[in-house]
Order: C-alpha cells, then sequence, then structure tokens
C-alpha cells in the first residue's frame, strides 16, 4: 500500500466511525478527490461530511474549528501547506487557545492536514516546511505523516487527544510505500517512535521526521557500506509536545547524534530535541548535538537548484562524518 493510499483508508476510517466528523478542503469531491488523491472516493461514500470550500484557508480553518468547538470532529485539508500562513490565526489564536481558556477543559477535536515540503518542482510558494512555527504553541499538536506509521492509528491517536492538531504530510511521501525499508536493515515501532537500526550498537543517531526518512536511509546505506559507519534512524510521529525519554535511551548507546529536517535552520523542532537530549546526555556523547537543516533560501523550481538547497542523503551523510570527528 502506498502511503497516499493509507492516509485515504485512515480519513475512511474516521468519517466512517462517526456521523458527526467532517471533511472540509478545495477541491475535495470526487472525481477529482484533492491535489494529491489523499480524498479520492471520500465524497461519493460520505457525500454529507465531505464538504468542497471556496479558496479561503481562513474560513476553512475557522468553520473547521467553529464545528470542532461545537463537540464535531473537523478534518481540514490545505492544498499546498505554505497557504496555512493564511489560517495561522485560526489554528493559534482560536482552536489552540479555546482547549483551555472558557475556564474548563473544551475538547477540540480539529485536524488540519498541510501537504508540505520540496521535491516535487513547485517553486517558492508550494514547497516550504513550516513546523517550526507551530511548534510551542500552547494547546496545539504538531504530528508529520511518516511511511512507518499506519495512519489509521495516527488519526485515532489524534483525534483521542482531543486538541487542535497541524498534521504536515511531506508531498514526496505520497507515492512512496509504506513500512518499505533497505534490507540492510530493520525496523520496529515503539511508543509512537520508528526505530530503523542493524544489530549492533550505532556510532550514530539519527532523529528525523517522517518525510525525510528516506533521505535519511539512503545516508545511512552509504554510511555503513562506504565508512562501515552504523547508524540507527527515530522518526516520532508526535514533533510537539516532544516525548524526549524514547530518544534518550536509543542515543544512550551512540557516539554522536545528528537531528535531519527539511525546514531551514533557526528555532526549529531540530533544536528543541537537541536541548532536550543536551539535558540527558552531556558528557556522554563525543560532540553536541548536530543539526542539519535546508539552506537559508527560497525554494527554487529548478530541479538543479531546488536540489541545491533542500535538505539531501548528502547533507545527512555529511553531517553524521562531521558529528564523529
Amino acid at each position: 500500500m502506498r502511503v497516499v493510499e493509507n492516509l485515504n483508508h485512515a480519513l475512511r476510517e474516521v468519517l466512517a466511525g462517526n456521523p458527526r466528523a467532517f471533511l472540509l478542503g478545495e477541491d475535495l469531491l470526487d472525481p477529482y478527490g484533492g491535489a494529491f488523491k489523499a480524498t479520492r472516493g471520500l465524497s461519493t461514500s460520505f457525500p454529507a461530511q465531505v464538504v468542497t470550500t471556496p479558496i479561503s484557508e481562513s474560513a476553512i480553518t475557522g468553520v473547521g474549528a467553529g464545528l470542532a468547538l461545537c463537540g464535531d470532529t473537523a478534518i481540514v485539508e490545505i492544498m499546498f501547506g505554505d497557504f496555512v500562513t493564511l489560517a495561522f490565526d485560526q489554528i493559534v489564536n482560536f482552536a489552540a487557545k479555546s482547549v483551555s481558556m472558557y475556564g474548563t477543559r473544551v475538547p477540540m477535536r480539529l485536524i488540519v492536514r498541510l501537504p508540505t515540503g520540496g521535491g516535487r518542482g513547485y517553486g517558492p510558494t508550494h514547497s516550504q516546511s513550516l513546523q517550526k512555527h507551530f511548534i510551542g504553541v500552547p494547546g496545539l499538536d504538531v504530528y508529520e505523516m511518516s511511511p512507518l506509521h499506519d495512519n489509521r492509528a495516527v488519526f485515532a491517536q489524534m483525534i483521542a487527544a482531543e486538541r487542535p492538531c497541524v498534521f504536515f504530510e511531506d508531498k514526496v511521501l505520497y507515492t512512496k510505500r509504506m513500512h518499505e525499508v533497505d534490507d540492510l536493515f530493520t525496523w520496529d515501532l515503539a511508543d509512537g517512535v520508528a526505530r530503523v537500526h542493524v544489530d549492533t550498537p550505532p556510532d550514530c543517531v539519527i532523529i528525523a521526521p517522517g518525510g525525510v526518512t528516506h533521505r535519511a536511509l539512503a545516508a545511512m546505506r552509504r554510511l555503513l557500506l562506504e565508512q562501515e559507519i552504523v547508524c540507527t534512524l527515530l522518526v516520532p510521529s508526535r514533533l510537539h509536545p516532544l516525548d524526549a525519554a524514547p530518544l534518550v535511551a536509543v542515543a544512550r548507546e551512540a557516539r554522536s547524534v545528528v537531528v535531519a529536517e527539511e525546514s531551514t535552520a533557526g528555532g526549529t523542532w531540530g533544536a528543541e530535541v537537541a536541548h532536550a537530549l543536551h539535558r540527558e546526555l552531556w558528557g556522554v556523547l563525543r560532540n553536541p548535538v548536530a543539526l542539519a537543516h535546508s539552506a537559508d533560501s527560497i525554494i527554487p523550481t529548478a530541479g538543479h537548484l531546488e536540489r541545491a538547497v533542500l535538505l539531501t542523503e548528502t547533507t545527512i551523510h555529511d553531517t553524521v562524518l562531521e558529528s564523529l570527528k
């Protein structure tokens, strides 16, 4: 099953399990089924629950938050994650605050889906990774889609938390297959964190969100075959609030830690991970936790220029080597 098919099954399961669950967004209805086909077939099966909307990210998210405030479950699709900036007020000043600002806890079952990231030649306005702008907002959970996490379980977790969630979906993952890992490695899942490893203590632990999974695996393969450097990859599903304990437990075994993310440097999720690990592992690791990011630039459309800006397999590979010096 491809990741987009797994995502479609997750959305279908939510709608089928609750007649008061709604899916809202632009161009969701069949036969189009959304820009990346994640909603294909859903409007046919659930015509009263799938709502196509005008092009207004603020309005879509505001309606979704209003439904959540009234006790419904709302899943909002922003066609491209870049445009979530137009809904920032609704998410941060309305939805996230509504959980606790009325004097008693209010369940807010709102999920805002954000197709995100570069690698597809969509250019500066359709390729950003904006996760860092939502890290640390009180009352708001931040998740990222992963090829190693079943979206059905992830959506059930987000809804059960009864807090607004932003769910970043790296666009390069949609056509990837679920649970596909290089034959050199094995993988398991525990405490919401997927671990890809070999059966020997690692030299380096790489921590990355779901969209970076395949680039990290490619770097791990090169490091193992060319340098005999053993790496373990950790991929958490929930980025914030950060549960550092599973990461610390594995990182204790290694000489270095690298956090790789596609966003530009400065105030990032990776910096939060590094801070948490430094508190626990200061004096254990050979060097401070290293961070790998995309370049400080807008994202070009031309493929060769885009590759020069975005986080790549080579970026991760070189950062691991530097961390072990």
